[in-house]
């Protein structure tokens, strides 16, 4: 017969067993496999997004660009958490699409990294991605007045800009897409469209390529400053869609020309 004594001292070997045995499986996890060095052209492209960005008054000390690895489509690469205009090669990390860095060496992440992975997993024509606080943008995300285009050059406007509520996603939060949650409920948002607005934060702008991601954000906030201008004098012209259509047709294609203008004022080079 086990007596009282014996079935506690039994309890207490087991236990340590039984915990330990989860720590060490828990500790064990491994980090993902990474998907091997990048194409070093699309770190320089990158690192010049943000520069360029910076640039041209799209972002500030805030904001990120991400771009699809070229060797997995399950992967991505992204700065550590810094201001854009001091990212630099060395500062390029991995992540899947689950946001979690291939190998983080102790570099902080920007918290704000959802908005990337849970757009990748859904869009898998978008191989970059901005996310912006652009000033002129701004406005439309708090008023009724909706951001449409007013000239050529953001055409891609015409398809519409939804509003991301994130109150609808997360009830009262700090406004910032710090989890998967809130980064599937931008991602539903966006949709099939190229662009999406945050209310009273920012947008997210995506691409097939890194310069359609930064062109587009270049326009946009090109855009939110000539309507607001627009409709300060009366009541406005906007683009037919049929001719938003043929017009981003005609100069999304031609983007590498203020490309490689916007890279050299940015970069010195």
């Amino acid at each position: 017969m086990v007596t009282r004594r014996q079935l506690l001292v039994s309890g207490c070997r087991v236990l340590p067993v039984v915990v330990l045995g989860v720590t060490r499986r828990a500790a064990a996890e491994p980090a993902p496999a990474s998907a091997g060095p990048a194409d070093p052209k699309l770190i320089e492209d990158l690192v010049a997004a943000n520069r360029i960005l910076v640039d041209q008054g799209v972002l500030d000390g805030y904001g990120h660009v991400s771009v699809r690895h070229d060797r997995d489509a399950n992967r991505y690469l992204m700065s550590r958490s810094l201001a854009p205009e001091l990212v630099t090669a060395a500062d390029i990390m991995e992540y899947d699409l689950d946001n979690n860095p291939v190998d983080a060496r102790g570099r902080t992440s920007y918290l704000e990294r959802f908005i990337h992975g849970e757009i990748y997993k859904v869009r898998p024509d978008v191989k970059a991605i901005v996310h912006h606080h652009s000033p002129s943008v701004i406005p439309f995300s708090v008023s009724t007045a909706a951001l449409r285009p007013i000239y050529h050059m953001a055409a891609f406007l015409g398809e519409g800009v939804p509003v991301f509520e994130i109150r609808n996603a997360g009830g009262l939060t700090d406004l910032l897409v710090r989890n998967p949650q809130l980064g599937r409920a931008l991602a539903q948002t966006v949709g099939q469209h190229t662009t999406a607005i945050m209310r009273g934060h920012g947008a997210v702008v995506v691409g097939p390529t890194i310069v359609h991601a930064v062109a587009r954000s270049v326009y946009m906030e090109m855009n939110a400053r000539l309507q607001a201008q627009a409709m300060a004098l009366g009541p406005v012209t906007y683009l037919d869609p049929e001719e938003a259509r043929k017009a981003d047709a005609s100069v999304s294609g031609t983007y590498g020309r203020p490309w490689e203008l916007w890279r050299r004022k940015a970069l010195g080079k």
